[in-house]
């Protein structure tokens, strides 16, 4: 619902208020409705508001609670706040707004750092304790909201998004070769708590760290569910985890429906957003206002999905609005989508999203979206193929199902600078699934999935595209109490009727059977799948541009060779290897690196 910044010193300076001022406004789409700095002894912050939660100024923030204790600022939503304000009342809290954000406040002053297992949502934060000058940072458990830091010799920065750090400025934006490893071979995953800047780092997902005025922190991970299964659910028959799933979902959905201003939906018109909007009508909610995006054909490919948004639209009676986005549209809102990034990401829909989130934001502020289900359900083609696999041999399957290219193949792509010596992708697979709390091979591939995979590549495209309209986007799927539930299932149930299984089974006894046995969609953008003209075009500038030749990131036989067809080469995952290149580049040059 915001953007944060913030600076902290350690060399018995003060923070460079300027600095402060200017990450903040580069975070103003995020937060178009309000603005604030707070400033004391070594630490300040700024805040940009997207009103939604308490619109009186007493929910503006950086907010400092009445007794003058702690300062704060917070992006997201805590869904169960109104339950928690209850509850510290009763401990004998006094409240002076209706927000969200007092609670997170009292929720501290009462639990300190545990205040983070009372607050079911997505949030990250920055506290700061007037008495001791400590900062706490806080990140909600899937990560759905970031928390980018810069910390350098007697000072740390942290930021709502990567080139918020950057307007802040002295960044090292010296490329991290092992980012780099992980970004050609995850599909442009880099995990936590990396970028592909040497200068910047990522708070980890379900972490809190608290920093001492003299620059020393610790950090502890404060959830992982487990996938193994519970003895609690030992003897339930396959209609019962349905149903079970069913009315997590059901209160998942629910609970996102909080807000002081009207919710949407993006509706791709596949099961899973299909499936939010028939609980919401199963709630009562009436004339509800969804979303749908299309695009012009190109090389064959169709390019909306209109005929199953429309059919669930009809049949839920909902308020429909359906965008269709011409190609030429698509290379003249790339540049603006890529200015959205925090990292680099390549999925197509990225622009859609952009594009998508630019006329939803003139409706509405907050939607709800499908994004998830997969990762936690199983819907993926490769988890099949990993089923049956030994524990030792997962992690090369894995890699052998999900990585786009091996090392090996870098070596021909990479100038030696940027080559790891080793597979430090392959590395990272291994050793985190090596870490008990998982059953099966399946279990320890859904957990990587979810936890590392899912976090800095859809969830982190659907914020950065959303936000930067102005456009808060809830993600139900990534209940924490659903995941938990989806973690301990039995995987042939998540596997069956070819992945998803309990959500179809779910989705039959509330949507058309068309809607649930329709072949697996997305957001397909044809004209960066087949590199149509205009963005071809653009590749080619950003590859051909001194920056690019003076990085020197990749050889240029490599390049040569992309270039030379620029439709033919893939990676193993089926994504275009020019774009894959060209858009890391496209990135750089576009954030001034």
């Amino acid at each position: 619902m915001c953007g944060l910044s913030g600076e902290m010193r350690f060399d018995g300076g003060r923070p460079d208020l300027a600095a402060v001022r200017r990450m903040s406004d580069r975070l103003a789409n995020r937060g178009p409705d309000g603005q604030g700095l707070w400033s004391q002894g070594a630490v300040a912050m700024a805040h940009r508001r997207l009103k939604i939660i308490d619109l009186s100024e007493q929910g503006a923030q950086p907010m400092t609670d009445a007794q003058q204790e702690i300062t704060g600022v917070f992006n997201g939503c805590v869904y169960n706040y109104k339950e928690l304000r209850e509850e510290l009342r009763g401990l004998g809290h006094h409240f002076e707004s209706t927000s969200d954000t007092e609670v997170i406040l009292k929720a501290y002053r009462q639990w300190g750092t545990a205040c983070v297992e009372h607050f079911y949502g997505m949030f990250a934060f920055a506290l700061v304790e007037h008495r001791t000058g400590r900062l706490v940072l806080g990140r909600d458990r899937l990560g759905i909201k970031p928390l980018y830091l810069a910390h350098t010799p007697g000072r740390l920065r942290f930021a709502s998004t990567l080139p918020a750090l950057l307007a802040g400025g002295d960044v090292d934006t010296s490329l991290d070769p092992v980012a780099v490893h992980q970004y050609l071979s995850w599909h442009a995953t880099v995990a936590a708590p990396r970028t592909v800047l040497t200068g910047v780092r990522k708070l980890p997902p379900a972490t809190v760290r608290v920093v001492e005025p003299d620059g020393t922190y610790r950090e502890h991970c404060y959830w992982q569910p487990s996938y193994t299964r519970r003895p609690e659910h030992a003897d339930m028959s396959p209609s019962e985890w349905r149903d079970a799933v069913l009315d997590a979902l059901r209160t998942a959905v629910r609970r996102r429906m909080v807000a002081d201003v009207p919710v949407g939906v993006l509706l791709s018109g596949g099961l899973d957003s299909s499936l939010i909007v028939a609980l919401l009508a199963d709630e009562g909610q009436r004339d509800l206002a969804t979303f749908s995006v299309g695009f012009e054909s190109e090389g064959g490919d169709e390019g909306d999905e209109f005929v199953y948004s429309d059919l669930v639209a009809k049949e839920f009676a909902t308020d429909h609005h359906q965008l269709m986005v011409p190609s030429e549209r698509v290379s003249t809102a790339l540049d603006g989508a890529v200015a959205a990034m925090s990292e680099p990401m390549i999925s197509h829909d990225v622009v859609a999203f952009h594009l998508l989130a630019e006329q939803v934001a003139k409706e509405v502020k907050v939607v709800q979206s499908g994004q998830g289900a997969d990762e936690v359900f199983a819907g993926y083609g490769w988890y099949p193929r990993l089923a049956s696999v030994a524990r030792e041999e997962e992690p090369d399957r894995y890699a052998e199902t999900y990585f786009d290219r091996p090392h090996a193949d870098l070596a021909k792509m990479l100038q030696p600078h940027m080559l790891p010596r080793d597979d430090v992708s392959g590395r990272f697979v291994r050793e985190h699934m090596a870490v008990p709390g998982a059953e099966t091979a399946l279990d320890a591939a859904l957990r990587l999935d979810t936890h590392v995979m899912l976090v800095d590549d859809p969830v982190k495209r659907v914020d950065n595209m959303t936000m930067d309209c102005g456009l808060e986007a809830r993600v139900p799927f990534l209940d924490h109490e659903l995941v938990e539930l989806a973690a301990a299932c039995p995987p042939h149930l998540k596997l069956a009727d070819g992945g998803k299984g309990l959500l179809k089974e779910a989705g039959r006894k509330l949507l058309p059977e068309a809607v649930v046995d329709r072949p697996k969609g997305y957001f397909p953008v044809p004209a960066i799948t087949h590199m149509a003209g205009p963005v071809l075009k653009r590749v080619r500038e950003a590859l051909n541009a001194p920056e690019a030749k003076g990085r020197g990131l990749f050889k240029d036989a490599y390049i040569a060779e992309l270039l030379a067809a620029p439709d033919r080469h893939r990676t193993k995952r089926g994504a275009n290897a020019l774009w894959q290149v060209a858009l890391l580049e496209i990135w750089l040059q576009t954030h001034g690196i």
